[in-house]
């Protein structure tokens, strides 16, 4: 019998006039509000909300002042929050409902979803959201975000085409043991040899 404060659940029941199985079924009651509380509160950045719907922060910050949109607290990071359930209608590309749990937890600094949103975005040719979170997640040392991001600068998918970035990314994606990036860069070696010794 679990006891608090020296008085056992049992007690406490007695005395408020109530069954052990009324007090768990309001716990339950109370648990699944405060949940659909939660979930009807969920909060993104306003960075993210830019990259996912490829409108500009001025665009946000605008449509924020005339009331189309609710601004929440800033998050623990200083950022500016929106409602959530406001900015997915928005996305510019189709999304399922499990996607939109991998951006709440790319918003939140998952590399592993960053990588998995921007593979997302790549393939639905939104290059621009594809970059931001390939760069999002190669910053926290992720190897597969770092070979996709290498691919966005060498193919200039959603930033300037810059070959010598996208080696950079490429090889330290391969350093940490990349496979694909491995192959690549055994790749590029053994056509520059080959360059070389015919010359």
């Amino acid at each position: 019998m679990t006891q608090c404060f020296g008085v056992s659940r049992t007690q406490v029941t007695q005395c408020l006039g109530v069954s052990r199985t009324q007090v768990r079924d309001e716990r339950l009651i109370y648990h699944k509000h405060m949940n659909a509380t939660k979930a009807s509160f969920t909060v993104i950045s306003l960075d993210t909300a830019c990259a996912i719907t490829e409108m500009s922060k001025s665009t946000w910050w605008r449509r924020i002042a005339r009331g189309d949109f609710t601004r929440v607290a800033d998050d623990v990071r200083g950022r500016a929050t929106l409602l959530w359930s406001e900015v997915v209608p928005h996305i510019c590309v189709p999304i399922e409902a499990e996607d939109q749990h991998f951006v709440l937890l790319a918003d939140a600094g998952n590399a592993e979803a960053q990588d998995d949103i921007g593979q997302l975005f790549l393939m639905s040719e939104k290059y621009q959201a594809a970059f931001y979170w390939f760069q999002q997640a190669a910053q926290q040392n992720n190897p597969d975000a770092m070979q996709w991001l290498g691919h966005c600068y060498i193919g200039g998918h959603g930033v300037k085409k810059d070959d010598h970035l996208g080696l950079m990314w490429i090889a330290k994606a391969a350093a940490l043991g990349h496979v694909i990036a491995q192959r690549q860069m055994k790749g590029l070696i053994g056509r520059a040899v080959d360059s070389q010794s015919r010359s």
